[in-house]
């Protein structure tokens, strides 16, 4: 009768392996370090490769009738349109609303920090000797932060005017010339299966990109409709902020309807719980209802990976990465077939 083997894991590993691990993680390292030298550039091309894979679809729709360089002009220019009609309208009033907000952010705090007091004075009042001390400079310091932030990112939106051009002029091409530079891109995977890749990447980014957006567009105008029946004021730039939360998939609906309650606070509590349990009705309707059918043939993956991939990829691009670790994770577990990283669904 054989004995099992035994012996550490070091024992196991031969120096082979080891020189393949470290070359593996030293080739990740090094990515790494070369997408945080060319963060501006990256930025750049994957948002307009992102805009030309969405403006592709009403492209594709438009050639089957006229030329395709006729139709990527003839969207291009209507999508600048609506686009730019929407920014001189609501994204200027989002941007006036959302600088009043953060005027009133000490409002905001002062209301916050005076329920913290008034919760610690019903504990002590019931023998429970808890200090919110702490909790509350720490909350001070977070707001102080935020603020900044917010003025900043106004700022940024304002001034990267140029970005915004070479996004859309580098879409532009994409989407003149996208398939010849796709072929090359194909050249390294085998010719068998290119047709699959295509596919792979289709469902998990264009899939992924534009049933978000339509999520986002739903959950922020709805959310839009239920402040103005409250009567909330800067209903449209607490509704854009909801609006981009959902964009983060996940948890990212949950954090812009807390935030919000946390925004209208000095309203009242009772207002401020109105405008939660509606949010959180609105986010059920979206992620029970509407997702299903939106996200269908898209994106099926295991909430616990779907969080892990969402750290990373903030860890390494910061917000990029929040919003590209889930397609790319989705790519991954499609190429190499990991049934246990899927939904329930699979």
């Amino acid at each position: 009768m054989n004995e099992p083997k035994t012996g550490t894991i070091w024992e196991q590993l031969s120096t082979t392996k080891l020189v393949r691990y470290l070359l593996l993680f030293a080739l990740g390292w090094a990515i790494v370090q070369v997408m945080a030298y060319f963060e501006t550039v990256l930025v750049i091309f994957i948002f307009a490769a992102i805009l030309a894979f969405l403006l592709n679809y009403p492209v594709g729709w438009l050639a089957r009738v006229i030329p395709r360089s006729l139709a990527v002009i003839v969207v291009f220019l209507l999508s600048l349109l609506i686009v730019g009609g929407l920014v001189a309208t609501l994204g200027l009033a989002i941007i006036s609303q959302a600088q009043q907000l953060l005027k009133q952010a000490p409002e905001s705090l002062n209301a916050a920090i005076a329920l913290i007091d008034h919760l610690q004075n019903l504990l002590t009042q019931w023998n429970f000797n808890v200090d919110f001390s702490e909790l509350e400079q720490q909350l001070r310091s977070q707001v102080l932060t935020g603020i900044g932030v917010g003025f900043t990112t106004l700022q940024n939106l304002l001034t990267n005017l140029i970005d915004l051009i070479l996004i859309a002029v580098v879409a532009f091409f994409m989407l003149l010339d996208g398939e010849r530079l796709w072929n090359f891109v194909l050249r390294p995977v085998p010719k068998d299966f290119r047709h699959d890749f295509t596919i792979i990447i289709q469902q998990n980014f264009l899939g992924f990109f534009w049933g978000r957006l339509l999520l986002s567009i739903f959950f922020g105008i709805s959310a839009f409709l239920v402040f103005v029946l409250l009567g909330i004021p800067y209903a449209l730039a607490l509704a854009a902020i909801a609006g981009v939360f959902d964009l983060i998939p996940g948890i990212g609906a949950t954090l812009g309807i807390s935030l919000i309650s946390i925004i209208v606070l000095p309203q009242g509590v009772l207002t401020s719980l109105k405008i939660l349990v509606s949010c959180i009705v609105l986010q059920q309707v979206e992620e029970n209802l509407l997702m299903p059918r939106i996200m269908q043939g898209s994106i099926n993956m295991n909430p616990v990976v779907m969080f892990f991939a969402l750290l990373v990829g903030a860890r390494i691009a910061g917000l990029v990465g929040v919003f590209l670790s889930i397609p790319i994770a989705g790519v991954l577990i499609s190429l190499f077939d990991v049934d246990e990283m899927r939904g329930e669904g699979n």
